[in-house]
């Protein structure tokens, strides 16, 4: 039986030639076919994203500003499209708390005492204390969104992770589905330019 399975993985291993092998040295070949296959898009369905609750906005924003760029045509209907885009997406507003506590505190006693027919005494005390206290809220606003994009076959052909706190004019679910599209834009323009 081990003579077997040794025999087996043996002929597996023979079946397999070097140009069917990944290997680190195919990387940037890969990734040129990748840019090759985004030129070949001409339809594409964003699926619904998984996530929190707001997964559904982002989706609608990322559409929106893909259809602004105008790389290709984007459709409701599954079926229809060559590429889907899918990932999950994450907007997160939360309050962050701070605090901070600082204190000096000194106390000093002394005393004498005597107690019979003739009384005697003496005592002192000093104290000094000072405490301070610093609490502070920040509204915070985050999104992240990780996309990719996949043919008919299902293989992936592009994909990015996106994150950001919010830009100076726009929320962060926008500036995520902006860098997204940022991204795409810049990779269809190296595609165009590789040699035929």
């Amino acid at each position: 039986m081990k003579f077997l399975l040794v025999a087996i993985l043996g002929a597996c291993t023979l079946a397999v030639s070097p140009a069917q092998a990944p290997s680190g040295a195919d990387s940037p070949a890969i990734e040129r076919d990748g840019l090759r296959q985004l030129l070949a898009i001409r339809r594409v369905y964003v699926d619904h994203l998984t996530g929190g609750e707001t997964a559904a906005q982002m989706r609608d924003i990322l559409i929106s500003a893909l259809d602004g760029a105008k790389l290709f045509v984007l459709t409701e209907t599954q079926d229809r499209a060559d590429f889907t885009l899918r990932g999950a997406a994450e907007d997160l507003v939360f309050t962050e708390e701070h605090s901070s506590s600082d204190g000096v505190n000194f106390r000093a006693d002394a005393g004498t005492g005597k107690a019979g027919s003739k009384s005697t005494g003496e005592h002192a005390g000093i104290g000094v204390g000072d405490n301070e206290s610093d609490r502070s809220a920040e509204r915070r606003h985050e999104a992240i969104a990780a996309v990719r994009l996949v043919n008919q076959t299902g293989d992936v052909v592009w994909s990015t992770t996106q994150e950001s706190q919010g830009a100076k004019f726009r929320g962060a679910s926008a500036d995520v589905a902006d860098k997204i599209t940022a991204k795409l834009k810049e990779d269809f323009e190296k595609a165009r330019k590789l040699e035929p």
